[in-house]
């Protein structure tokens, strides 16, 4: 059952230094934005609703992720007739995890709530990424699965840091790499998009997502700027 805590904790995942001239990045980045559909487009993504399954551990997971951007994130989870949640806000995050044995929503750990906590900028941490606070650098291209991609590093505000691997033709995200604390332990966590497809308010997303200790994610169904709640993300 850690296992499958571990694959559920990875889901619920100004200064520019560059070695190739200070475009090269800003270049990169402003291809991968209007692949997404433009900056304005995704200025005015407020709410994201993803619904589909987890398959991890030999377990088939239902799960709904409900995102507000800066506000909140929330996974809901249903396995083996309970009903399990992540919550994580700008201050906090919460589990509750009744599957493990919880009998209460407990507060996460600092380094994993950080990590989460990154998730809450559902309009792109490469958007405005200097005014965010956000730093990004080019590592050069690197072949994923036959795929040439540029790499690049982004440091979050809160430190944690993300490699993102961008397609050289159609600038999508292919995959991320990162360490990150799980259980008290560092861990190198990869994770692979694929499946890219626009939903009804033309909003680009990936239904497809596999990692190496989450398993395999499929999404059924992506909702944008659906009406979102704050409460939603306060621990019952």
């Amino acid at each position: 059952m850690k296992k499958f805590q571990i694959a559920l904790l990875c889901l619920i995942t100004g200064m520019t230094t560059l070695s190739t001239g200070a475009q090269t990045v800003d270049e990169i980045i402003g291809k991968y934005i209007t692949a997404l559909g433009g900056k304005e487009k995704l200025l005015s993504l407020n709410t994201v609703k993803m619904t589909g399954s987890l398959n991890a551990m030999g377990n088939e997971v239902g799960i709904v992720i409900t995102r507000k951007h800066l506000v909140g994130s929330r996974a809901d989870i249903t396995i083996q007739e309970t009903e399990n949640y992540q919550i994580v806000t700008p201050e906090k995050g919460w589990a509750f995890m009744p599957i493990q044995g919880m009998s209460a929503p407990t507060e996460m750990p600092e380094q994993q709530f950080k990590s989460l906590q990154t998730q809450l900028d559902i309009q792109s941490p490469f958007l405005n990424y200097k005014e965010k606070g956000n730093a990004v650098e080019f590592l050069g291209t690197e072949k994923s699965d036959s795929i040439v991609c540029n790499k690049i590093k982004l440091v979050y505000r809160n430190g944690i840091t993300t490699v993102f691997f961008i397609s050289t033709s159609g600038n999508r995200i292919v995959k991320t790499t990162g360490k990150r604390t799980i259980n008290g332990a560092e861990m190198d966590i990869e994770t692979s998009y694929s499946n890219y497809k626009q939903n009804a308010d033309g909003y680009w997303f990936a239904y497809s997502i596999s990692s190496n200790v989450q398993g395999d994610t499929n999404l059924d169904r992506i909702e944008t700027n659906v009406a979102v709640e704050d409460n939603i993300f306060k621990v019952n």
